[in-house]
């Protein structure tokens, strides 16, 4: 892990810095699930001390993104089957709210076309990390525009876990869950002013991301 010391910053800092760069870490791949994360190490890379580091770990443990293992011992959280499942219904929930606040909202307009802006950031043939970006960027969004601070802040939250389930899906047809059309009838739904066809798209899109990075559902 090449990260530039943080010694410099004061202890505050030190720690929101140490859980970004530690977050990023985890959520890009460079740590994969089951990856002991050792203070030692970890604070001689980052150039702070380890009740730093310590701290930060907790703050990723309550995010769900590392868990204690054998004596205590902290690793990188593997999403199960049955979390990855339960964390796309969340998703289903919280962005069908987004949808049915967005067309409830006198500023819909405005609304459908900056998200109309962002389903040209998903088009073209880049690479994975930049898919992965357009992708949660438009949900992140769509959850935005709602005008809904508790919506936002609740995603957010879960944010971590969603990375780490792409990420680690390792599912060759993980692009086509990022594609343009399959976000546009969201879009399209919200521009029609129907909020049920607009939350049962959503439920949809996140069925079928569930049933593709947890295949092994018993219930299929």
């Amino acid at each position: 892990m090449s990260v530039e010391p943080l010694s410099s910053l004061d202890r505050t800092t030190l720690r929101e810095r140490a859980m970004e760069a530690l977050r990023s870490a985890i959520t890009s791949g460079q740590y994969r699930p089951g990856d002991h994360l050792g203070e030692v190490e970890l604070a001689k890379h980052l150039g702070i001390s380890r009740g730093t580091v310590r701290e930060a770990l907790r703050h990723l443990q309550q995010e769900g993104l590392v868990t204690a293992g054998n004596r205590g011992m902290l690793r990188v959280n593997a999403v199960s089957p049955t979390e990855v499942r339960e964390l796309f219904r969340v998703r289903a929930a919280l962005e069908g709210l987004a949808a049915a606040e967005i067309i409830a909202s006198p500023n819909r307009d405005e609304a459908v076309a900056t998200l109309r802006a962002a389903l040209d950031q998903l088009d073209g043939d880049g690479d994975f990390a930049t898919k992965l970006k357009a992708d949660l960027g438009f949900h992140l969004l769509l959850c935005r525009r709602s005008g809904n601070s508790m919506l936002v802040d609740s995603w957010q939250y879960l944010e971590g876990r969603i990375r780490i389930t792409i990420m680690n899906g390792e599912s060759p047809n993980a692009p086509s869950m990022m594609a343009r059309d399959r976000h546009a009838l969201i879009v399209n739904a919200i521009e029609s002013g129907d909020a049920a066809a607009a939350q049962s798209i959503v439920h949809e899109h996140m069925a079928a991301a569930a049933a593709q990075y947890a295949p092994d559902d018993p219930s299929r």
